[in-house]
């Protein structure tokens, strides 16, 4: 009987790996020798894909942002509506894969993925009727406070120690150490409360802009 034949090595396959292990263990995880044994394979058939370890955790980092909806922005919703529904949309990417936001963090370089969500941001700001300067900082504010959200956890932040906050020293943290019991809770609830202040900023902006202001 013949044996089974090896799944064929795909950029795909490869991708998909290396986001497994930065799920799972982080940047640093990633090596081709370690790729290259979660794949079955030998270290240099990955250099027929990618020439280099960054070039695979670039193609990583641009296959969650191929995760994030864009639908908003061409659906007719106006454009608080879309910035607000996208930039929820893009959170839960990067909560899915926090371990590869300090690539996506660098900018969306050449990736594909990341450079379509650039281009829809900025041509639904600039239809909306922004004009172009502020609508490439609408998207710089707006990837500037989403990554920012999902670099850490203000919750999180603190431990579940009673003795670690004496209202002695910290009169105001008498609850701090519950915190980090409800950190999902907490941290959703700030990410709304921000990206909801920052779209009010953002509509007065707006309005001054009818007014010439």
């Amino acid at each position: 009987m013949a044996r089974p034949r090896k799944p064929l090595l795909s950029t795909d396959r490869i991708v998909g790996a290396a986001r497994a292990l930065v799920d799972a263990e982080g940047l640093a995880a990633v090596s081709t020798r370690r790729l290259a044994a979660e794949l079955g394979v030998s270290g240099p058939s990955l250099y027929n894909h990618f020439a280099t370890k960054d070039l695979i955790l670039e193609a990583v980092a641009d296959s969650v942002s191929a995760q994030v909806d864009l639908s908003m922005f061409e659906d007719g919703r106006d454009w608080r509506t879309a910035l607000h529904d996208w930039a929820v949309s893009y959170r839960a990417a990067l909560r899915d894969h926090p371990n590869i936001v300090p690539v996506l963090a660098r900018g969306p370089g050449r990736r594909p993925a990341g450079l379509r969500l650039a281009d829809a941001v900025f041509g639904a700001m600039v239809e909306a009727g922004w004009p172009p300067s502020q609508a490439t900082s609408i998207g710089a504010l707006m990837r500037y406070f989403i990554m920012g959200s999902a670099l850490g956890s203000f919750a999180g932040g603190f431990v579940d120690d009673a003795a670690a906050y004496d209202p002695s020293d910290y009169p105001h943290l008498g609850q701090a150490h519950l915190l980090a019991e409800h950190q999902e809770k907490i941290d959703e609830r700030a990410f709304e409360v921000g990206l909801r202040a920052l779209l009010d900023g953002l509509a007065v902006r707006f309005e001054g802009l009818g007014r010439g202001e």
